[in-house]
This record gives C-alpha cells, structure tokens and sequence, in this order.
C-alpha cells in the first residue's frame, strides 16, 4: 500500500485510521492528506484519520488538491511539511498521485535535480510527467 519515494517520503492510495499503526511502524512521525474532504462517496474523514494519528504520537497536516492542479501555496505548504517533519513522512490521496507529484514540485524548489526527482518517482511507479515542466522551472528558480 505504501509506495517508499526516498528514505523519509513515503506516499499512498487513500488510507484509512488502520493504516496508522503500520506507518507508526515504518517510522513515519507525520501524516500528509492531500485529498480534499468529500471528494467520494465512503471516503474515510480526514478529521478521523487525524485524531488516529494524533493518538498514535504522530502528527498531521492537511494540504487538499483538487484535480484542478497545484498552487505555490500549496507547493510551499508541502515543502514546509517535508523539512519540518523531523523523520519520515506518508503523503496519501487517492491513488498516490497527487501526493507524489505535489512532493515533486516542493523538491524541486528546494533545488533538487529534476531527473533524479522523476527517477524516484519512477521507482515508487508514479509518472511526474504532468507537472515536469514546472519541476524544471521551479528547479531553475522559477
């Protein structure tokens, strides 16, 4: 369920409360959500999921993306989120996706090289295709 990006990134498909324990487990000290509340139908609250992580010693932050794509307030949100976790961190939304691509672009302006991002995308098997050009852009110090 859990797809490792880098040593301390790991990102996911939607999870649900039951999934703490495992990330906990992992080592992950903080939880990312970057799936907007109500997205679908049966989808597991985020407040839930929150309240789990904060009983299992873990943190938690909220970043929604909507499908409409990202902003610079959210890439730097993402950024903050990474550097200030202190240890590993899980990032889930739907598939994966959104999370993966998000940690790619807050990468990116923390000046990180453009292909080695999209190659440890690629290992954990996302794409980083649709947002490559503003990784490179924001790489350049766009």
């Amino acid at each position: 369920m859990f797809r490792q990006i880098t040593d301390t990134v790991f990102a996911s498909p939607q999870i649900g409360t039951d999934a703490i324990a495992k990330a906990k487990a992992l080592g992950v000290v903080r939880i990312i959500n970057n799936r907007p509340e109500g997205e679908e139908d049966g989808q597991p609250s985020g407040p839930d999921i929150e309240a789990a992580a904060r009983d299992a010693g873990l943190d938690y932050v909220a970043i929604p993306v909507t499908h409409a794509g990202f902003s610079q307030g959210q890439v730097d949100a993402m950024l903050d989120a990474l550097d200030g976790a202190g240890g590993p961190v899980l990032a889930y939304c739907r598939s994966g996706t959104r999370s993966t691509l998000l940690w790619a672009l807050a990468r990116a302006k923390a000046g990180d090289n453009p292909a080695v991002i999209a190659s440890k995308a690629a290992s954990a098997g996302y794409d980083v295709t649709p947002v490559r050009q503003l990784i490179d852009m924001l790489a350049a110090g766009g």
